[in-house]
């Protein structure tokens, strides 16, 4: 079952950010909250402060207005808590103070202007929220500003704030020799940087995005998905090198980023060459969790936060979307056919494919397949690699009838080896036995059990379940026999 609510009120979050601001309004304080509503805005606020010590004056103006109409769709939306906090541009500007005190006029609203520090360790619990176990460093880059966070396996370590964000380095004279030396000037006293060494580089912010989406594009990789996208770290040394050569129109002409993010991604590019000669970690692992989410997670009771994200997500949407309930019956069920060397990485991955196994029933039956492997593979959760997506996704494409061979399922095919797509579709032809003998009522499994012998996979039945059998379940039943190497086999039991 999902974990508790802590609260079922609307919370809204707003990050006034040297580059953009945006509003997110989450459905409540849960561990894997749900985003009603998502917008954001560039107003670069913090594009002059280098050269004036101010805000942009143009920024300011669309800030005051954006948040004016922000603040009113939040009356409108009814939102029970909201938390509106300002980073790098407005605390290190002159001007900041009299900019909050003409919010709170004309917008009604209270920001909490926080500090480097705590930027950092918010950014860092919302990485945490979307990957519970992340070990390593993490660099938040927003306009202003880089947040510097060791993490632990999970837990938030040393940090600091630098002024390493695209406008501080734009304005910088004497071309790319000039700010990569400003950069490593920044960052050579900080000696703990080096204790992620072969560990995970988990990058937030914007800029850092819009360098795992220009990768992706020149890799040509099958899922435009940033959350979790990683880049073995030698080759993303050799791509930032690549990118932080690149004039903003050459990346405006052969990307589909936009014009503002063309114009900061050659530092933002810089910023992670140097950082990764640094650290020498093994991967860079981009995360579309952070501040926000960290905000979140931050109000959540202690008790909530160690719970699975994946796992607690597919429980959601299992008793939103299942019909007869009780999913959880389907992990032991299915258990005698999963790997006998299964690590817990992949044994969540086949909780959640269970939890997921009706998710598509109100479909069209011509697309059902189809409808749960996109939805699978695309779904907003946290907790979740490209593998894990992959997984999920041709998983429950074969449970509705989908082949493993499909055209329809490249992405899958390719992101996945041969090993584990043999596996999705087994568990994929189990959950569809498992659902077609029971009507979708996973509780009528009660009475029956799969065998996995040396030669035959037997489904044993003992009193009415024997009733539960007819043409469709025995067809179902050899289709996955066979994918085991096995004979079917039928038998009953007292």
């Amino acid at each position: 079952m999902p974990s508790p609510k802590s609260s079922n009120a609307r919370v809204a979050v707003i990050d006034i950010g040297s580059n953009s601001i945006r509003l997110v309004v989450f459905e409540g304080v849960t561990r894997a909250p749900i985003q009603l509503f998502n917008e954001k805005v560039y107003c670069a606020l913090g594009k002059t402060v280098a050269q004036t010590g101010k805000l942009n004056p143009d920024g300011v103006a669309q800030a005051l207005a954006s948040l004016t109409r922000f603040s009113r769709l939040l009356r409108g939306m009814e939102v029970a808590e909201l938390h509106v906090v300002a980073t790098a541009a407005v605390r290190d500007a002159q001007d900041g103070p009299d900019f909050l005190k003409l919010l709170k006029t004309r917008a009604g609203l209270d920001v909490v202007l926080i500090g480097g520090d705590e930027e950092g360790r918010l950014s860092a619990q919302g990485v945490l929220s979307g990957t519970p176990d992340a070990d390593g460093l993490m660099a938040d880059m927003g306009g202003g500003s880089v947040e510097l966070v060791r993490l632990d396996k999970g837990d938030v370590g040393t940090r600091v704030s630098r002024p390493l964000g695209p406008f501080r380095l734009m304005a910088i004279d004497g071309g790319r020799d000039a700010v990569r030396k400003a950069i490593d000037a920044q960052i050579s006293d900080l000696p703990w940087l080096r204790e992620a060494k072969g560990k995970d580089f988990y990058a937030v912010g914007g800029a850092f995005r819009a360098f795992a989406k220009v990768h992706m594009e020149q890799v040509h990789h099958p899922l435009h998905i940033i959350h979790h996208y990683a880049i073995d770290a030698k080759a993303a040394v050799d791509f930032a090198q690549l990118l932080s050569k690149q004039s903003r129109s050459s990346l405006e002409q052969a990307t589909t980023i936009s014009r503002r993010r063309a114009e900061a991604l050659p530092y933002a590019a810089m910023v992670i060459e140097r950082l990764l000669k640094q650290v020498e970690p093994k991967r860079l692992v981009f995360s579309a969790y952070g501040l926000r989410e960290g905000i979140l997670f931050d109000r959540l009771p202690a008790s909530q936060r160690p719970v699975d994200p994946l796992l607690d997500a597919c429980a959601e949407m299992a008793d939103r979307s299942g019909r007869f309930g009780e999913p959880d019956s389907l992990i032991d069920w299915t258990r005698p056919i999963w790997p006998s060397d299964l690590q817990p990485a992949r044994t969540r991955l086949y909780h959640a494919a269970c939890l997921l196994s009706d998710m598509a029933w109100l479909e069209h039956p011509d697309y059902r397949a189809l409808h749960a492997y996109l939805r699978t593979l695309r779904v907003p959760f946290g907790g979740l690699d490209h593998f894990g997506r992959a997984f999920l996704a041709l998983t429950l494409y074969v449970r509705y009838g989908g082949k493993p061979d499909d055209p329809m399922v490249v992405a899958a095919q390719q992101l996945l080896p041969e090993e584990a797509r043999r596996h999705a579709t087994i568990l994929g032809l189990a959950l569809r036995l498992a659902l077609t003998m029971t009507g979708g009522t996973p509780r009528l499994l009660e009475r029956t059990a799969l065998k996995l012998g040396n030669k035959n996979l037997t489904l044993e039945l003992s009193g009415d379940s024997v009733n539960l059998v007819a043409d469709a379940v025995t067809r179902r039943l050899e289709a996955l026999a066979k994918a085991l190497d096995r004979n079917a086999d039928v038998a009953t039991v007292e």
